[in-house]
C-alpha cells in the first residue's frame, strides 16, 4: 500500500499550521525522529508552506541499527527493553534534539501492524516522546486501535498535539 493522502485530513492540517504559527513566534526549530510512522510526521509538518525556516529535518529510522548510528541509542538499551519502549522513545527524541541542532524534537516507536504485536506491546501500542531544549521530555504510550494505516495516522495526530503541548 503506498502513501495514503487521505490520513492529512483538514484537522491534521490545521494543527500542522498551528505549530508553524507558535514555532515562529517563539523562534523555535523543530525536528522528528519517526520509526512507525516512516516520515508521516514530517510528512504531514511539511505540506504546509513556510516550515522551511523553521523545520529542519527528520530522521526516519525504522531499524534499531539506525536507531543506533542516527540517533545515538544504544544498542544495549533496545536489547534490554526492545524497540517499542518509553527508553527509546525518549533517547530518539533526544538524539533528534541533539543531532539536528533544533530547540525541538518528536519521536515515535511503535507497533503498527498487522503483526509483529504481543501479550506485552500489543498491536497499536505507539511509544512517542518531545524533547525540547531546557526541558524534561515527556512521554506518552497510547494504544490505538484500528489497522496499520489508522494506527499510524493516530500516532501522526498525537505527536502534533504533543509538540502543540511543548509549545
Amino acid at each position: 500500500m503506498a502513501f495514503d493522502s487521505g490520513m492529512l485530513d483538514l484537522e491534521i492540517l490545521r494543527e500542522c499550521e498551528a505549530i508553524l504559527d507558535d514555532l515562529r513566534k517563539a523562534g523555535l526549530t523543530l525536528a522528528t525522529a519517526e520509526s512507525c510512522t516512516g516520515g508521516l510526521i514530517a510528512a504531514a509538518l511539511t505540506s504546509i508552506p513556510g516550515y522551511s525556516g523553521t523545520f529542519l529535518g527528520g530522521f526516519v529510522v525504522y531499524s534499531n541499527a539506525m536507531k543506533t548510528s542516527q540517533l545515538g541509542v544504544p544498542a544495549d538499551v533496545i536489547d534490554a527493553v526492545g524497540a517499542v519502549s518509553e527508553a527509546v522513545a525518549r533517547l530518539m527524541a533526544e538524539g533528534a534534539l541533539t543531532r539536528s541542532g533544533a530547540a525541538l524534537a518528536v519521536s515515535c516507536t511503535g507497533v503498527a501492524g498487522p503483526s509483529g504485536g504481543s501479550p506485552a506491546k500489543p498491536v497499536g501500542l505507539v511509544h512517542l516522546a518531545v524533547a525540547r531544549s531546557g526541558r524534561s521530555t515527556v512521554h506518552a504510550a497510547p494504544v490505538f486501535p484500528g489497522d496499520r494505516t489508522a494506527v499510524r495516522a493516530a500516532t501522526v495526530r498525537r505527536a502534533l498535539a504533543m509538540l502543540r503541548q511543548a509549545l
